[in-house]
């Protein structure tokens, strides 16, 4: 095993501790200083994991809710199934109401009931051991997704390839290894170029900080720094001046609920990000599972965004209050970009194009 090889084990974001008596995460509000595994045992710690982001990341939501739910539903003491169901369906819920954007996070807990109702007959003993296996599966599903992004992604680096001349790569928070089981979702291209022999000097990945909660600098920077690509760090409001003067090739971004028109959410700025794209001429992709991808949402306006604490911006990463006393704020977790901005989404299937409800269907998403 090679230095990056054990330390991108080491950053497995999320699984199921040996004893499956929890979930085991990487808290990831202490990073980049402090490297540090918590195990969640009760649905409280769960929930809070998820809602203060030591747990974030659309596909990581998922699997944590999908070994969580599991977890938890193996400590029930019913015995009969609709006791058990009963049970599982008040913790679902719960569950649920941690992040109200995320669409992994129902989809994934969703997939957790369907194949309850699907095992009804089995004894309750023998239903705890499927959940397990369910969980494992939406887990495996993940890496091979993000691998299969990846090459996608991939293919489009290849196209804009020149000898001797690194191609430029713009980034908005973190949609890397962290986020997911593996590989991310709109790093997974890159991940996949040096699994093909690319050097880190062949790309240059420029990430966004992401204000107000520096996913970008704590979490893509720290992924990319030490998987030895060449990586810089800029404030939000620098990417204009970094598309006007010819150092971005492409923008990957990741994704947490795609519309049934392609409007995709995301990260709070990704929209001013695309709508830049669009003035600069630069491909603009969405790097999103097909389980991020919500049919039954008709344009990003029916997309709920979380609003966050105030503390977040006025407090939160200062020594000193920054902001005055009283002060009201706004803080929206996310933002979407429009359709008719987005050159493409990139899915496991392969990538969509508008009209994105027709390729969505043609994808077999």
């Amino acid at each position: 095993m090679t230095d990056k090889d054990d330390f991108f084990e080491k950053i497995i974001s999320v699984k199921l501790s040996a004893d499956r008596e929890s979930v085991d995460i990487i808290d990831q509000t202490l990073l980049p200083g402090t490297l540090r595994r918590i195990n969640l045992h009760t649905k409280e710690e769960l929930w809070d994991a998820i809602k203060k982001l030591k747990l974030r990341g659309a596909p990581a939501i998922g699997v944590g809710a999908a070994y969580g739910i599991a977890v938890l539903a193996n400590k029930f003491t019913a015995d009969n199934y609709d006791e058990f169901y009963g049970e599982f369906k008040k913790l679902k819920d719960y569950l649920a109401s941690s992040r109200p954007t995320a669409v992994n996070l129902f989809w994934a807990l969703d997939r957790m009931e369907r194949r309850l109702k699907e095992v009804q007959g089995e004894p309750v003993s023998s239903i705890k051991e499927i959940l397990f296996e369910e969980a494992q599966k939406i887990r495996d599903e993940d890496v091979a997704i993000s691998r299969s992004i990846g090459e996608f992604g991939f293919g489009l680096l290849k196209e804009l390839k020149k000898e001797g001349k690194e191609i430029g790569i713009l980034t908005h928070c973190n949609a890397g290894t962290l986020a997911t089981a593996k590989y991310g979702t709109a790093t997974a291209p890159v991940y996949t170029a040096l699994e093909h022999g690319w050097k880190g000097s062949d790309l240059h990945v420029y990430c966004d900080e992401t204000r107000p909660l520096l996913q970008g600098a704590r979490l893509t920077a720290f992924e990319l720094h030490n998987a030895g690509v060449k990586t810089t760090l800029q404030c939000d409001n620098m990417a204009s001046m970094l598309m006007k003067q010819g150092k971005i090739d492409i923008i990957f971004v990741g994704c947490d609920r795609v519309a049934r028109n392609g409007d995709s959410a995301n990260k709070i700025g990704t929209s001013g990000l695309a709508i830049l794209a669009k003035h600069y001429g630069i491909p603009f992709y969405i790097c999103a599972p097909s389980s991020t991808i919500d049919l039954n949402t008709a344009s990003g306006d029916d997309i709920p965004i979380e609003m966050r604490d105030m503390e977040e911006i006025t407090t939160e990463w200062y020594k000193e209050r920054m902001a005055p006393e009283d002060i009201d704020v706004f803080n929206p977790a996310f933002d979407f970009a429009e359709h008719g901005l987005i050159s493409g989404i990139i899915t496991e299937k392969g990538i969509a194009r508008e009209p994105f409800d027709r390729s969505f269907e043609e994808l077999g998403v």
